[in-house]
């Protein structure tokens, strides 16, 4: 009994960063995934999709497989390396790019960043030890910019409508670096600060406001 087909919503459901850049790889012509990681690096999609290492390739492909969005084409032997499997998309995988593709650019939400996560529980650390751990950020996030920096002024005669990642980079990097170095400087000058006492007597405030609101 052969497996049931995917249906849209189990498709659209395993949308991520990686498939949809794996799948207009693809539409390229057939590869294999030494030829993709490849690609990522000569068009610098490894600086806007996360690829650690070439086993989450081997998963995205092995899920886009299962879903009828790409195929295996042929099997490549060869002397000195081991077997290559090529992949090839489908018509379902075009469609499904399209989709992804107008669904990632029209969608704004659903996304919950680990740092967001952070930043919403600071008072976790005393203020000394935040703000250790955001100039620590900010030293990092100031090296990414600037290689970003220097990512588009070194390609002048690329068109920029292959440097628009770059550009939404450098944009999302200025304004994070900026207002990291705001928040380090109120943290160093004392303007930005809290204690126990001081977090427990807000909690007790407001707790005890929800209370009196809930039993009216």
């Amino acid at each position: 009994m052969s497996d049931p087909k995917p249906t849209a919503h189990e498709k659209a459901s395993t949308r991520s960063p990686l498939g949809l850049v794996v799948l207009w790889e693809l539409m390229l012509g057939p590869q294999h995934v030494y030829g993709i990681q490849k690609l990522f690096k000569q068009q610098g999609k490894d600086r806007v999709v996360n690829v650690r290492s070439r086993a989450s390739l081997y998963q995205t492909l092995e899920r886009l497989v299962r879903l009828g969005l790409a195929e295996v084409k042929e099997t490549v032997r060869g002397e000195g390396y081991p077997d290559r499997v090529v992949y090839a998309i489908t018509d379902s995988g075009r469609e499904a790019a399209r989709a992804w593709l107008r669904a990632s650019l029209s969608e704004a939400g659903g996304e919950f960043p680990e740092f967001i996560a952070a930043v919403s529980i600071l008072f976790g650390l005393e203020p000394d030890d935040a703000r250790r751990q955001l100039e620590t950020r900010l030293e990092t996030q100031a090296a990414v910019l600037a290689d970003a920096e220097a990512e588009l002024s070194g390609n002048p005669g690329l068109p920029r409508l292959f440097l628009l990642e770059e550009e939404y980079r450098r944009a999302v990097l200025r304004a994070e670096v900026a207002w990291l170095r705001s928040v380090v400087d109120d943290l160093a000058a004392g303007r930005l600060t809290w204690s126990e006492q001081w977090l427990r007597d807000v909690y007790e405030s407001f707790h005890s406001e929800q209370t009196e609101e809930t039993s009216t």
